[in-house]
């Protein structure tokens, strides 16, 4: 009864977990760039640019924490099946993802200047982490899960397809393409709604025999 209970409780944790992480992240992002529409550029923010940062460095954290949730509920999916190779560069992309994600929130909050008055160096050095360096372990942390998804077939073949599209792109676009990095979201939030559909996890192998 317990194990039912756990095959049928992770799956909907996961999907749950990601959709929560897809639509934070997602919000985050576009206060970010709708009040700082220069890239970080030193600029005077009125009222509602002030919010909108403020908004989004506090959506920040709990983005964070649905994510690591969305890991640990994908990693127990695959359970013993899991190849420990792709499952390494999986959990590494994403703990390092989650860290350049808080250190980009953490630089984003110095555009709070006095008087209204942002700094450059604060905003440029937020947009260089997400853009640079946080997208790109996101796009490592997208292949690693489609690769998963694809050797132990828990995941429909277009889906794999979307996923390895979306890693490719959030790797080879980074800053130079503007709101590239709501790739992400989408495709946590298109993967979640796939799990919340009904897949299910993948079977551990049997163990063999004494």
């Amino acid at each position: 009864m317990e194990r039912k209970f756990k095959r049928l409780a992770t799956p909907r944790a996961a999907g749950a977990a990601g959709v929560v992480f897809a639509v934070l992240t997602a919000a985050a992002i576009v206060l970010v760039r709708v009040a700082l529409p220069g890239g970080g550029d030193a600029v005077t923010l009125d009222a509602g640019q002030r919010s909108g940062v403020r908004t989004a460095l506090e959506l920040v954290p709990f983005s964070g924490i649905a994510f690591l949730w969305f890991m640990g509920a994908l990693r127990e999916q695959a359970g013993r099946a899991e190849d420990r190779f792709v499952a390494t560069v999986f959990l590494g992309s994403g703990l390092v993802f989650v860290a350049t994600l808080f250190g980009a929130a953490a630089a984003a909050g110095t555009v709070l200047g006095e008087n209204g008055q942002s700094t450059s160096f604060g905003g440029h050095f937020a947009y260089a982490l997400l853009t640079t360096y946080a997208m790109r372990m996101a796009a490592v942390f997208v292949i690693a899960t489609s690769t998963i998804g694809r050797r132990l077939g828990v995941m429909p073949r277009p889906l794999v397809v979307i996923g390895y599209l979306a890693g490719l792109t959030l790797l080879v676009a980074g800053s130079s393409v503007p709101w590239s990095e709501l790739v992400f979201p989408a495709w946590a939030l298109l993967l979640s709604v796939n799990i919340l559909a009904g897949r299910r996890p993948a079977e551990a192998p049997p163990a063999a025999p004494a």
